[in-house]
């Protein structure tokens, strides 16, 4: 098949998430073709390091022989059984090692197919443990700028107004409390010890008034991804969880962008030692082969939902692809290739060189800010500098410079004017350096 047919058909048929089709169908547009380790081939035989992991999911390269043989092993077998009332061989194997990799107070696992759905599961579990203990409990507490995903509940726990905001009359209602990071930078110029406290005095004002009636705290782990990555103050973790044990309420915590050795070790919460009451995974969690998602949660969580059958309180929920046996022993593979591969032990001096390349971006007159967790990364575009005045959101700034890099074969997909760099975890030195250098470059030949 032709690339101009290809093309042509793109345009024509297919309806892209989080894209403006009148503009996608004006413009030239990437059709990838294969990869190999960083690397995406074009149909056009383009060659581009995916700088953003494809989506935040792919962990150890493209096209890896031990996640592929993994496929290749299970297809030979069977590709899926229901796990509605049945099991199957790889679905048990990894949520036992999911359950030994994860904070220690989580041991129970339910599966989806993606970040959203592992969220919505959260809060029907939530929702549903206070109902089945005799409380009828419905109010959630969240954060501005949060983003759990796209289904309806995941977008109720969210605060991101362009994306959420059309929804705002079938959602249900939330108590929200200020992004921690605009809400430092604000009132404290940084993400302060003091800024830290305030914050959590904030949300410990709610909870004495109204603990009774809190389903549970919902927030991202460390840092708010999809609103242009913006890191907590150290601590905030597990400050709430402090407060929320403290109170009697449940911690959902949404580690879908951050797990699987984003921000440095395995999962987020580890830095700030909390176990909370559910964990959302998803992303990286089949190395970015398969759509598939977890909700981990405790004994305790999980005991309210016991009983006799005619006592309803199993969870009426699921999905037809739940627990798939393919993308389950994908996730196997690549769990067993973080310890192979001592990936986490490689990434620490990546992650530093990062750091130092990143401070580079301070020097651009375009860039209002830069913003880092671990291998996690957002530089702020901004019209004038001096006063913080933003580029006009119309004027698509963010993608004229994504499309830019491509000039330099590195491929970028913005939040806004964010530019996200999140690349696979086993990049090397010099493929940071590609990326930093092309996305400088890019930046430097804007015009006002």
């Amino acid at each position: 098949m032709d690339w101009q047919t290809l093309e042509q058909w793109d345009k024509e048929y297919f309806w892209h998430p989080f894209t403006q089709m009148k503009v996608y169908r004006e413009e030239e547009n990437l059709i990838f073709e294969r990869g190999e380790g960083v690397y995406l081939y074009d149909v056009k035989g383009r060659k581009f390091i995916d700088a953003i992991s494809s989506l935040w999911c792919n962990v150890h390269g493209h096209n890896h022989p031990r996640l592929n043989q993994a496929l290749i092993d299970q297809l030979k077998k069977v590709a899926h059984t229901t796990t509605l009332g049945s099991s199957n061989v790889p679905a048990i194997l990894l949520a036992k090692r999911l359950v030994e990799i994860s904070p220690i107070c989580l041991t129970k696992v339910f599966y989806s197919e993606d970040g959203a759905e592992a969220v919505e599961i959260a809060i029907k579990l939530a929702y549903q443990y206070w109902r089945n203990k005799g409380e009828k409990r419905k109010t959630f507490i969240t954060f501005s700028g949060a983003y759990h995903g796209d289904t309806l509940g995941a977008v109720s726990l969210g605060g991101i107004e362009l994306f959420h905001g059309t929804y705002k009359d079938i959602l249900f209602e939330t108590l929200k409390l200020p992004s921690p990071y605009i809400f430092c930078k604000q009132n404290y110029g940084s993400l302060s010890e003091e800024c830290k406290d305030a914050l959590l005095e904030m949300l410990e004002e709610i909870l004495k008034d109204r603990a009774d009636e809190v389903v549970a705290v919902s927030l991202e782990a460390g840092i708010q991804a999809a609103a242009g990555m913006l890191p907590f103050p150290k601590g905030f973790l597990k400050g709430v969880r402090e407060l929320t044990e403290k109170y009697g309420v449940l911690m959902i915590v949404d580690e879908v962008a951050t797990g699987f050795g984003r921000t440095g070790t395995m999962f987020y919460c580890e830095q700030e030692q909390v176990c909370p009451d559910f964990m959302c995974l998803g992303k990286g969690l089949t190395g970015g082969y398969l759509p598939l998602a977890v909700t981990l949660t405790t004994e305790e969580v999980f005991n309210a939902f016991l009983g006799e059958f005619g006592e309803m309180k199993h969870f009426y929920h699921g999905h037809t692809y739940t627990g798939n046996n393919l993308a389950c022993a994908v996730a196997l593979a690549n769990l067993e290739i973080f310890e192979e591969e001592k990936t986490l032990e490689k990434l620490g001096p990546k992650i530093d060189y990062l750091s130092e390349r990143l401070k580079e971006f301070w020097e651009l007159d375009f860039v209002g800010d830069v913003r880092q967790l671990g291998f996690m990364a957002g530089i702020e575009l901004v019209k004038d500098k001096e006063k913080g005045i933003p580029f006009p959101y119309g004027e698509r700034t963010g993608f004229k410079v994504a499309y830019k890099c491509r000039e330099r074969g590195v491929f970028l997909r913005p939040l806004g004017d964010v530019m996200v760099l999140m690349m696979p975890l086993v990049v090397e030195k010099e493929h940071i350096d590609q990326v930093v250098d092309a996305l400088k470059w890019a930046i430097g030949s804007l015009k006002v």
